[in-house]
C-alpha cells in the first residue's frame, strides 16, 4: 500500500506540474520577483551531473572538460555519486589528480537513496552554488570543441531564470558493444569522441528539459530544485524517472530561452545501467527508444 501511494502521490504533481495547478500554490519564492545580476566578465559556471553506473559514459564528459578548455569560464564540475559504484569512483580519483586551468573538480558522495532521486543533489547544489550559473545535466552529455567559450559569450549581461541549448547534437542509439561504450569500460582515461558522431538529430528543443537546464545562479540559490516539493526531496530505493524536471520548469514559471550554443552532445545509448533490463519498464524503454531512433 506505501508504494501505491507513493505512485499516487509522484501521479498528483505530474498532473499538477502539467499546468492543471497553479504553480503559486505549491512554492515558498516567486522566481519573478528575485532579483537577478546581470554579470558579466569571466562568468562562473557550476555544472552538475548524477551518476550511478554510468562511469563509461562519465568519462567522456570529463575528459570534454580537459580536451576542450577554456579560459572564458570558471567551470566547478560537480558530480554526485555513491560508495559502493567502484567504476565510477575509480574514474573519479583519476581525474582529480588533472589539473585544467579554471576547472575546479567537485565529488560529493550520497547514500544511494538519496543519489536515486536526482532532484535531491540538484537541489542541494542549486541551494549552496556560488556559480553565476547552474548547468543541470548528465553524465551521458559531452561539452565539445568551443561549446564553453560560446556559452560565455551567450550568457554575458543575461538574466533569464533559465536557458537552454537550443540544437544540441546526439548519436544514434548506441548497442553495448559499440567501440565507444566499449573504450569507455576499459578503465579511467582521457578520452574524446570526434564531433562527427554526433550529428544533428530531430527537431530543435522547445523547453529545457533533463539535461539542458542552466539555471541563473541568484534564482538556483532562492529557489532551490523543487525544494518546495517534499516528495521530490524524498530518498528511493531504486533509480526515479526524473519527473521533477517538468515540475521546475513550473515552478519557475517558464520554459527557459534557447541559446544557440554549438558543441552540446550527447550520446544515445539502448542498456540503461539504471534500471533492470529484464524488467517491463527497461523492455518498453528499449523499444520506445528504438522507435524514436528509427523516426530520427
Amino acid at each position: 500500500m506505501q508504494g501505491f501511494g507513493q505512485a499516487a502521490v509522484g501521479l498528483f504533481y505530474r498532473f499538477a506540474a502539467s499546468g492543471a495547478l497553479p504553480a503559486s500554490w505549491f512554492r515558498t519564492t516567486d522566481a519573478q520577483r528575485v532579483a537577478r545580476a546581470k554579470r558579466t566578465g569571466r562568468l562562473n559556471l557550476e555544472i552538475v551531473s548524477h551518476c550511478w553506473q554510468y562511469g563509461h559514459l562519465l568519462t567522456y564528459q570529463l575528459g570534454s572538460l580537459v580536451n576542450h578548455r577554456t579560459d572564458k569560464l570558471h567551470v566547478t564540475m560537480t558530480v554526485y555519486h555513491a560508495a559502493g559504484d567502484e567504476p565510477v569512483t575509480r574514474l573519479l580519483r583519476f581525474f582529480e589528480k588533472i589539473e585544467v586551468p579554471n576547472v575546479a573538480w567537485n565529488w560529493v558522495s550520497l547514500p544511494k537513496e538519496r543519489l536515486f532521486r536526482r532532484s535531491i543533489g540538484r537541489n542541494l547544489a542549486a541551494r549552496n552554488t556560488g556559480a553565476d550559473w547552474i548547468w543541470f545535466t548528465d553524465a551521458d552529455v559531452v561539452f565539445h570543441e568551443g561549446c564553453l567559450d560560446a556559452l560565455a559569450e551567450l550568457l554575458q549581461g543575461r538574466d533569464d531564470a533559465l536557458v537552454y541549448p537550443r540544437t544540441p547534437r546526439s548519436t544514434s542509439l548506441l548497442t553495448e558493444d559499440h567501440d565507444i561504450l566499449r573504450e569507455g569500460r576499459t578503465g579511467p582515461a582521457v578520452r574524446r569522441i570526434p564531433l562527427e558522431a554526433f550529428p544533428l538529430r530531430g527537431p530543435t528543443l522547445d523547453k529545457a528539459t533533463g539535461p539542458y537546464q542552466i539555471a541563473h545562479g541568484d534564482v538556483a540559490r532562492a529557489l532551490g530544485y523543487c525544494a518546495s516539493i517534499d516528495f521530490y526531496q524524498r530518498p528511493a530505493p531504486r533509480w526515479r524517472k526524473a519527473y521533477e524536471d517538468r515540475a521546475f520548469r513550473w515552478l519557475l514559471g517558464t520554459h527557459g530561452t534557447p541559446i544557440d550554443v554549438p558543441g552540446v552532445c550527447r550520446i544515445r545509448h539502448v542498456a540503461k545501467g539504471r534500471y533492470r533490463t529484464d524488467s517491463l519498464t527497461g523492455r518498453l524503454r528499449t523499444f520506445m527508444q528504438k522507435r524514436r531512433d528509427r523516426q530520427a
